[in-house]
């Protein structure tokens, strides 16, 4: 890194920048450089697994594919939950796509709220977009079948997404607690280098606390039967299925969950209590004004960690069947994707002017359409 630095030096200088600009320059390649070499080796390591592992285990009976039990058992009751479940994805990705068109479209949503909410959008969207089509088409077929690459793959994304959107609602907590605790340095602070190094950082977690588990899933030997009893490739279901001693694999797992879901939830518990104590000393009036800047986010991280501890309790304690599992699974990952746009539109009084203002763009030019294919119509006629 030194190195790196001292070429970026030498190139600076020669360019006459002052001291503020050359430091922005050296982080931003810097990081630039970081990311290109991390995406390139995570993608190495997929081509380089896919190509050396057609099937699972030499030395056993091979396996080139899994079975998705998911919810056959349900009978006529799975088109039901086809077509609710299809309408929730429906608006998870039209009420998600409104927020990402919103943010990169209106000039007066520059905030780096907006930025963390779009980004936050996207990975909700890839992350229901998983897991939900699978299960889609695995209520209309009898028998519902994936390759052991792409249940890897599906594994993989499902558990680094889940910790990556946490992790963009801790920075999003860092946020609130700069605007409403530091807000005459908030805008210095919180620059658009500093907000792409916290992205990054918070899909750098994912792949931190989800590469272990998953790549230890990978590489042991698997001899039938294949039938995974859930909706898609989860990754305790899967293990459930290997031919040997599991209990290593289950230490790591546990370990990576804790990290992912302390870590946010302590950094993101310690924001929220610092904000409380900043208000506590406010007027009234700030108090409100304070509050309403973080209300949505909080009910947000209070809505996703509280749906997490249900699901968790649940299936330690209660005595469900399988599909009540597979049903409780998919409400949980898809409700925070399906409501967080709900929560955002009408918590917040900017987005809600910015809908107004993109409705009132396009009607006009939706009424200019109309009229010209009436006038087309009627000059043919």
């Amino acid at each position: 890194m030194d190195e790196y630095i001292m070429d970026v030096d030498s190139d600076d200088e020669e360019e006459g920048l002052d001291p503020s600009e050359l430091r922005r320059r050296r982080i931003v390649r810097f990081l630039q450089d970081l990311s290109d070499r991390i995406v390139m080796a995570f993608w190495s390591a997929i081509v380089v697994v896919l190509f050396t592992h057609g099937c699972l285990a030499e030395n056993v009976t091979a396996m080139c594919e899994f079975i998705i039990q998911g919810l056959a058992n349900l009978g006529e009751k799975k088109l039901i939950l086809f077509v609710i479940l299809l309408l929730c994805y429906i608006v998870i990705l039209a009420g998600n796509s409104m927020i990402i068109f919103l943010a990169l479209t209106d000039p007066k949503l520059t905030s780096p709220m907006y930025f963390f909410l779009y980004n936050l959008s996207f990975v909700d969207m890839v992350y229901t977009t998983t897991t939900i089509p699978n299960m889609l088409s695995g209520f209309l077929t009898d028998m519902k079948t994936i390759s052991v690459p792409g249940c890897f793959l599906q594994m993989y994304f499902f558990i680094q997404l889940a910790v990556t959107s946490r992790a963009i609602l801790t920075a999003m907590a860092f946020d609130r607690y700069l605007a409403i605790c530091n807000p005459l340095r908030y805008t210095t602070i919180m620059t658009r280098p500093v907000r792409l190094v916290l992205v990054a950082g918070a899909w750098g977690f994912g792949i931190f606390c989800t590469l272990p588990a998953t790549t230890m899933s990978w590489l042991r030997p698997y001899c039938g039967p294949n039938v995974v009893r859930h909706g898609w490739c989860d990754l305790s279901s899967v293990r459930q299925l290997v031919c040997g001693d599991t209990s290593v694999d289950n230490i790591v797992s546990i370990s990576f969950a804790l990290v992912a879901l302390l870590t946010t939830g302590v950094l993101i518990l310690t924001s929220y209590v610092l904000i409380g104590v900043s208000i506590s000393r406010m007027g009234v009036v700030q108090r409100l004004k304070a509050f309403g800047t973080c209300a949505a986010h909080l009910t947000v991280v209070s809505i996703s960690y509280s749906a997490a501890s249900f699901v968790y309790i649940s299936y330690r304690v209660g005595n469900f069947s399988p599909e009540v599992r597979i049903i409780v699974s998919v409400l949980y990952s898809a409700l925070t994707p399906f409501l967080n746009p709900m929560i955002y539109s009408l918590r917040n009084k900017e987005l809600q002017e910015s809908i107004g203002r993109t409705l009132s763009r396009l009607r006009p030019a939706a009424v200019s359409a109309t009229r010209n294919i009436n006038t087309v119509s009627l000059e043919r006629n």
